[in-house]
């Protein structure tokens, strides 16, 4: 016979199936809202996510502001979405949800659409006299993957704030939001799929 909850773990469970990300990779979210990931697969996306910086995708400027367009038209069209898992957490009115959360992530992101481009120049700097036929600069450069923890209070932005500021500079980056706001979490974990492969961008929960 054949073991029907091991070929679809959400039998008994009360699991929801989140469709693969694109990189044939499914997550389940249990009752109390969590992705279950067990050890290994976290540590399979981490070593996902530094060999997709290593190939140097995510640093093109063009690519960066690709990224942020996508996460802000995401965040505009679940807005509702967004403002309804607020008030099931935090008891949030629509305006608190705007004022706090996502009216300041959209405000982030709209700076950093402007300014990435200015933030990611090279800028030059004096040389040394001992090197004088030499070109002396200062190039930013992203530090590769980011690891975002975000308290329950403001559960939205500032999980979603600090990765614009991660995709902008031209990391990889995972997001582990609170366990004391499942609601919200479970939205973010779905924009970050909509919007990006994992190997780019993805969200980790559990308390």
């Amino acid at each position: 016979s054949v073991d029907k909850t091991a070929a679809n773990p959400t039998a008994n469970t009360g699991a929801i199936l989140l469709p693969a990300d694109g990189e044939g990779i499914n997550h389940y979210w249990t009752p109390k809202g969590e992705i279950t990931m067990n050890q290994q697969e976290i540590q399979d996306l981490l070593t996902r996510q530094r060999k997709y910086f290593q190939t140097g995708a995510t640093l093109p400027v063009s690519t960066r502001l690709a990224a942020l367009k996508r996460l802000y038209a995401a965040i505009t069209a679940n807005e509702k979405e967004i403002h309804l898992a607020l008030q099931k957490d935090l008891v949030k009115s629509n305006f608190e949800s705007y004022m706090c959360e996502t009216g300041m992530v959209l405000e982030e992101i709209s700076y950093m659409l402007k300014n990435t481009p200015r933030f990611a120049r090279e800028k030059r700097v004096p040389t040394p006299l001992a090197q004088f036929h030499s070109r002396s600069f200062q190039k930013p450069s992203p530090y590769g993957v980011v690891l975002i923890m975000s308290p329950w209070n403001y559960p939205f932005m500032l999980a979603i704030s600090p990765l614009v500021d991660a995709l902008a500079a031209g990391n990889t980056a995972i997001i582990k939001p609170s366990a004391y706001s499942p609601c919200t979490s479970q939205v973010i974990a779905r924009i970050i799929s909509q919007c990006f492969p994992s190997r780019y961008a993805a969200v980790v929960t559990g308390g």
